[in-house]
């Protein structure tokens, strides 16, 4: 098959599922072209990146600079004006298509666009992008059926920002979608999109990169807990640094490893010191996936407290979830989103309600105070994992999706209604 992969910015280190899937496609032997409305050159590559080269099948859309802009945008107009008149037409027809407010970002994208080919299938990962998939297929910028992956935001802050309306076109002319979680698929629901066309996928795990460890107790060792999370408020760090607060004096020699940065970083550090918890909790930062897994192989218990924020953003599956069960590590998550869908509560870990500190703080005492059931739920949470999320599996339900996609009938025509799809869940 022949797939093009559309998205915001590309490599992102915080968001490593769409390389896996990509990777793979091209193991399986299908041809991948990325598009990208960015390049990201402020972090790390992904090793997979490199590995597979990644880069070399990427193209980006928009110009880095506002000057390089201008000087493309002259270009583009200018050729099209002179030599391919209808086509500019076609492109930005006030009287075709409804005004979008960014005719200039679809000419950009449709310039680098128009040599492509037909593909099998164009995957767009997050609601912005699916919408802007849509415009340029709706302009023929771009053609093939249209899969939209939804994550968190793009259906949570997102929509509060901009209203449910900013989806409409895409949900009326998307083939299909897909979430990761029976809360997401809700949401699109509540937002408007045909239920007959939203797909529960779910995102897969390397396990063959994260080794499973039986942790048993050692006397005189201290029990270590590890989140690894950007630090923003959807992952509710102030109420796990607080759990802390409630559990360190029945537990002295308890240490707290938080690994990842981002803008709460300074309000964390300050709660941090309020709390006196500086001999127990590590604000570790940014780390590389080979150390977080040195670091998942030294603790003990993985601790994951994310919220609904402030603005309506929250998680997607969880994905760290996966990875931290497949170590062997137990898991104390907050009953969010898909976080249900991501563990087995009571048996590979526990879940608490949002924004109870002293109810986390109640599973992980339980858990230091009960190494065999640390031991136990480590066991079950990795056979779960290989059962659930292993990558491999996961890969090949992606080509079997795309499959039956193709084989779908656009959505202008489809016949109502379609039973057979309206659970589907793959």
């Amino acid at each position: 098959m022949k797939v093009a992969f559309l998205l915001d910015t590309f490599p992102k280190t915080s968001e490593t599922f769409f390389v896996s899937q990509i990777v793979g496609l091209i193991e399986r032997g299908h041809s991948v072209d990325i598009f990208a409305r960015y390049r990201n050159r402020g972090e790390p590559v992904h090793p997979e990146v490199e590995k597979h080269q990644l880069l070399k099948r990427t193209q980006y859309l928009i110009p880095e600079s506002r000057q390089e802009r201008l000087v493309a945008a002259g270009k583009i107009f200018l050729e099209l004006v002179w030599s391919r008149p209808l086509e500019l037409l076609r492109l930005v027809n006030p009287f075709r298509h409804r005004a979008s407010g960014n005719d200039l970002e679809i000419l950009y994208c449709a310039n680098v666009l128009r040599k492509a080919p037909v593909y099998d299938i164009v995957h767009c990962h997050f609601g912005p992008i699916g919408v802007l998939g849509q415009q340029l297929r709706e302009r023929g910028a771009v053609q093939g059926p249209l899969l939209t992956t939804f994550h968190g935001y793009d259906i949570g802050s997102y929509v509060a920002q901009h209203g449910a309306a900013v989806y409409t076109e895409l949900f009326r002319q998307g083939d299909a979608f897909t979430c990761s979680s029976k809360f997401i698929r809700g949401k699109l629901i509540a937002a408007g999109c045909d239920p007959a066309k939203i797909i529960l996928f779910k995102l897969g795990t390397d396990i063959t990169k994260f080794d499973f460890v039986e942790r048993r107790a050692v006397a005189g060792e201290p029990i270590r807990l590890i989140t690894v999370a950007r630090l923003v408020e959807k992952k509710g760090l102030e109420y796990s640094i607080k759990a802390i607060a409630c559990l360190v004096r029945r537990f002295p020699q308890l240490e707290y490893t938080i690994v990842g940065d981002g803008p709460l970083r300074d309000s964390l550090s300050t709660l941090i010191t309020r709390l006196n918890l500086q001999p127990y909790v590590k604000l570790a930062g940014w780390k590389t996936q080979e150390e977080v897994q040195r670091l998942f192989a030294q603790s003990h218990i993985f601790v994951l407290a994310s919220v609904l924020s402030s603005n309506g953003d929250f998680e997607g599956q969880g994905t760290v979830l996966q990875e931290a069960q497949a170590t062997g590590l137990p898991i104390v998550c907050t009953n969010h989103n898909g976080f249900p869908d991501s563990i087995l509560d009571g048996q590979s870990g526990f879940l608490v309600p949002e924004r109870d500190a002293e109810a986390l703080a109640a599973k992980l005492a339980e858990l230091i105070d009960r190494p065999e059931l640390r031991l136990e739920m480590g066991r079950k949470g990795r056979a779960f994992v290989e059962t659930e999320f292993d990558l491999s599996k996961r890969n090949d339900a992606l080509v079997e999706l795309y499959r039956r996609i193709r084989t779908w009938q656009p959505a202008d025509t489809r016949p109502e209604p379609l039973p057979q799809r309206a659970q589907l869940s793959v």
